[in-house]
């Protein structure tokens, strides 16, 4: 009897959302994801040490920022010598306001990956879904350049990666279960909000929804989970990025699952087909969660990348 992961990948790309990439070899996911806080816990095990050490030998005199850049690629070309698809690498959190910086350091991932022999075609330059970001992928995908809009927490995110064409969405799920958790405290109930239920499984839906209404070719990876129950009410996703930890839950699971996601013609969702930079900024701005969670998420990777720098100079000094 087949297991519930391998169900799911009748339905769904599974993809992997860690940089332990050793942790994947076993689960075969299509793609696999990284952000600076999962590289920044990988390079923290004494298995992956060497990775960095070799890197600080190498380019003796490399500045940090350089450094970093080389460490994230290096996890990315260890990645894709796994798994057969695509591996997500991501943008320093701290140009997310900034369109120019966001292009640049793009285009030197990307021209990193092709020195070490790996095509544009199989990475994806993950960037904050800002209106920055989105303006900097618009003019990323133009230039041939794949990218990832993450850090999405609403519909009016999600309309503006697709008027800016991206490749890829990841719409977050436990990020906003999170959030309607803290928000309910006490009068909080696991079970009426588990499932379909779950107001992160609601958001990626009604996403999808007006994604397939529309006939937006961006693809959505439901990404962010805090439990198997949020993945199997999403089955049926493009695709869904997932950490090891679950994903071994899911192999260990017989339990029967089946595509949830699909388009549902009698529930139309509508919105605003066009945004200004203003309608974007409005909109976001009237959703607390979706507002609170972004700047949040981008102050996390923010602080994690600042804990790489120190990581990579306490490494330089021994």
């Amino acid at each position: 009897m087949e297991n519930q992961l391998e169900n799911l990948k009748q339905y769904t790309t599974v993809v992997a959302d860690t940089g332990d990439f050793e942790s994947i070899r076993d689960l075969q996911p299509t793609d696999a994801t990284t952000n600076p806080s999962l590289i920044l816990k990988a390079v923290k095990q004494a298995r992956y040490q060497p990775l960095l050490e070799d890197l600080l030998r190498q380019h003796p005199d490399a500045s940090t920022e350089a450094i970093a850049d080389l460490l994230l690629v290096r996890f990315g070309q260890k990645i894709l010598d796994i798994v057969p698809g695509r591996v997500s690498t991501e943008v320093d959190a701290r140009l997310s306001f900034d369109s120019a910086a966001t292009i640049a350091k793009a285009r030197h991932l990307i021209a990193l990956y092709e020195q070490a022999g790996i095509d544009k075609s199989r990475v994806l330059i993950k960037i904050a879904a800002t209106w920055e970001g989105i303006e900097a992928a618009a003019q990323l995908q133009q230039e041939g350049i794949n990218c990832n809009l993450t850090l999405l927490f609403c519909l009016t995110q999600a309309i503006a990666c697709a008027q800016a064409k991206v490749k890829l969405i990841s719409p977050f799920v436990g990020r906003i279960y999170d959030w309607h958790k803290k928000q309910a405290g006490q009068q909080w109930d696991e079970q009426a909000h588990a499932g379909i239920h779950d107001p992160g499984v609601k958001s990626v839906t009604s996403i999808y929804r007006y994604y397939k209404q529309h006939q937006i070719n961006t693809e959505i990876m439901g990404a962010s989970f805090r439990n198997i129950g949020q993945i199997r009410a999403l089955a049926g996703c493009d695709l869904l990025t997932i950490s090891p930890e679950l994903l071994k839950q899911l192999a260990n699971s017989h339990e029967p699952l089946e595509p949830v996601l699909r388009l549902d013609p009698e529930h139309e969702v509508k919105a605003a087909e066009t945004l200004t930079q203003a309608q974007f900024r409005f909109d976001l701005n009237e959703d607390a969660m979706a507002t609170e969670k972004l700047a949040e998420g981008i102050r996390v990777f923010v602080a994690d990348a600042y804990q790489l720098d120190n990581t990579i100079e306490t490494l330089r000094q021994r």
